[in-house]
């Protein structure tokens, strides 16, 4: 097998022991097709955070102190403790996808000069597609999937109670602070029903920084707006880029993007604010972590990107099989700090 302690993306090629060899480089590129694929999924993931420690803990303010109080002369003063404050944890989770290259087939492949595609690298292309139908899913749902051991979602993180009673270990019905705005539209989208919300997860200057909804609710939206509203800009993947590069079709409103992600629940219209929401990558041990920069991607906004959580196996040669088997792994976890400051509509069928 090649050097397992090389990164991947420093290698030109890596070597196989029987002597096949594999273009190394597409390993990058095969994450940047998992990210180019999906609105939500593709920004969260491309400004991940580094996994620190055994779970993610947050210290958060649950309660208000109130001791406070006007006084005058000698009145005495209260000296009663209060805990206002608990702690948010999660657990990494991870996802694996195999890579299975048949070798009598590379063989022939590697054999023909006048060969028209890669093996390898189809397979890879073929991989990446269908481990971001994977991840696009699961960053929607609500993270019970497989006996729970699927990341955390909107419909768990965007959350009244309803469908993730408890968040972060702690029960929502007792921290009523970890709920989410949660309304039912009725069928209708109007402009009115969509200030209430804004309203409701907005406080001074911290506002929704993105709109996330499906096609259909988008199309709605755009009926909403006269001739003159219809603002489109290209919005970047990644939060406080430059506009600039590759990036998706925004609607506006109050200041912010609406986008349309055909991975979103049908139906629902979310307002998120991403200063509150993470995903934080924890490679898997003994593989060799993807980390990659501007030189290894073609026609993307973001420059150096590290702690995705994506990692590879290398390339292993089964014992009782002819082929090359590796394992592309994802691992960490997708968590708000403050879920107070996401909402959602639901149930939008018209205008």
């Amino acid at each position: 097998m090649g050097e397992e302690t090389t990164p991947v993306h420093q290698m030109d090629i890596y070597k196989v022991e029987n002597g096949y060899t594999y273009n190394s480089k597409l390993l990058p590129k095969l994450v940047d097709t998992i990210l180019g694929s999906n609105v939500f999924a593709t920004r969260m993931l491309a400004r991940a955070a580094r996994w620190q420690g055994k779970q993610i803990e947050k210290s958060i303010k649950t309660s208000k102190n109130t001791q406070g109080g006007s006084f005058s002369g000698f009145d005495t003063f209260g000296t009663s403790a209060v805990d206002t404050r608990n702690k948010l944890t999660f657990n990494p989770k991870f996802y694996e996808i195999p890579v299975v290259v048949s070798l009598t087939e590379l063989s022939v492949n590697q054999s023909d000069p006048n060969k028209m595609v890669d093996l390898a690298a189809i397979e890879l292309a073929s991989t990446a597609e269908d481990a971001a139908d994977d991840l696009g899913d699961m960053f929607f749902k609500d993270g019970t999937g497989n006996g729970s051991k699927d990341f955390l979602g909107l419909e768990a993180i965007v959350d009244d109670g309803t469908n993730a009673a408890t968040y972060g270990s702690l029960a929502r019905a007792t921290y009523t602070t970890l709920k989410s705005t949660v309304t039912a539209s009725s069928g209708t989208l109007t402009l009115a029903k969509m200030a209430t919300l804004y309203s409701a997860i907005s406080s001074g200057s911290v506002k929704p920084t993105i709109g996330i909804t499906t096609e259909t609710v988008f199309n709605l939206y755009e009926q909403l707006l006269t001739p003159q509203e219809r603002i489109v800009k290209d919005v970047p993947m990644m939060l406080g880029m430059a506009k600039g590069g590759t990036g998706f079709t925004g609607l506006h409103y109050k200041g912010f993007p609406i986008l349309a992600d055909e991975k979103a629940v049908s139906g629902n219209l979310y307002f998120l604010n991403e200063n509150f929401l993470e995903w934080r990558g924890l490679p898997m041990a003994k593989t060799t972590p993807i980390n990659f920069g501007v030189k290894d991607i073609e026609g993307n906004d973001y420059t150096t990107v590290t702690g995705l959580g994506f990692s590879w196996s290398g390339w292993i040669i089964p014992t009782n099989q002819a082929s090359l088997i590796g394992h592309v792994y994802l691992g960490g976890e997708l968590w708000s700090s403050n879920p107070k400051r996401q909402g959602k509509l639901t149930g939008v069928t018209s205008v």
